[in-house]
């Protein structure tokens, strides 16, 4: 029986406030429904104190962290090792998921559409465009649209010129692909709806994310039925390709035509608000019996 439940959440990635936003939430929610409820805001890198979190060792950990080191399976490595089990995918998937490159690639192979892309050297990116514009860079493996940027026949000059680019030596950059945003929610083996996602931004970026009306959802997204029943069954695809469990989120363009995935998320946000609990909500679970869910079925790597 699940009585004592860890939330990990904060951590030292990018996406720290985020995470702890969402981490609050599940633990209120968490305690409102009875289980003994320990919250660890996870900022030790050194082995010995990250293990001291798990002491004493709890029934399940939620794992609420976002980013590098959190999501990208090396907490859920610690875990497996632990032995205790743990909401969202294993090592395997969450590396796969953060890593976008490898990601990209698993998805063509499954036949998922990809927009057309490639690796260069920041270098590369300050001398020519690699692409025709417009077109998108992104750092290989961060999270919540952090860095990425579109660059338009309006920007002029070199695409990284006058921009500060802290993600490393190596850039993704990928086709342009004009549209609508559309997301979709996989928990266990089920996709469970297709949400449009409408912005004044650009794009979808960290910004539209996170502050107060920075995009509006409409659920469900106003799409034919053959294209909602494609969205649904290439964002299990996609969840199986890299084989996630629990709770994902796959986010989708599509130009009018054609649909084209853009990333996975194995630990997608974790706020009444965010997309995940309202389309959990739309098929008649509210946060706290998502969130119950999720805890119902953590588990460790076999």
């Amino acid at each position: 029986m699940i009585r004592r439940i860890l939330v990990l959440m904060g951590g030292w990635s990018a996406e720290r406030a985020v995470s702890l936003v969402g981490g609050s939430a599940v633990t209120e929610a968490l305690k409102g429904l009875g289980y003994e409820v320990s919250a660890v805001d996870v900022q030790e890198r050194d082995v010995a104190g990250l293990l001291g979190v798990f002491r004493p060792l709890p029934d399940v950990v939620f794992n609420a962290l976002h980013g590098r080191f959190g999501e990208d399976g090396c907490v859920q490595g610690v875990l497996n090792i632990l032995g205790i089990p743990y909401t969202h995918s294993g090592v395997l998937a969450s590396a796969l998921s953060m890593n976008k490159v490898m990601a990209r690639r698993l998805f063509a192979q499954a036949g998922i559409p990809v927009a057309m892309g490639m690796v260069v050297r920041r270098a590369e990116l300050l001398a020519d465009d690699p692409l025709p514009r417009p077109y998108v860079i992104k750092p290989l493996n961060e999270g919540s649209s952090l860095a990425v940027r579109i660059i338009r026949y309006e920007d002029g000059g070199s695409p990284l010129a006058n921009r500060e680019w802290l993600y490393g030596e190596q850039v993704l950059v990928e086709r342009f692909i004009p549209g609508r945003e559309l997301t979709i929610t996989i928990m266990g083996e089920q996709p469970l709806a297709v949400t449009e996602i409408v912005t004044d931004h650009v794009f979808y970026d960290y910004e539209a994310k996170y502050t107060a009306s920075g995009s509006r959802h409409i659920l469900p997204a106003p799409l034919s039925p053959a294209v909602t029943d494609e969205a649904l069954r290439l964002a299990l695809l996609a969840h199986q390709t890299l084989g996630c469990r629990g709770v994902s989120r796959a986010d989708f363009r599509f130009d009018g035509e054609s649909l084209v995935i853009l990333e996975i998320n194995t630990q997608p946000g974790m706020t009444p608000t965010s997309l995940v609990p309202e389309q959990a909500a739309y098929i008649g679970l509210n946060f706290a019996a998502l969130v119950q869910w999720m805890v119902e079925n953590a588990a460790c790597d076999m």
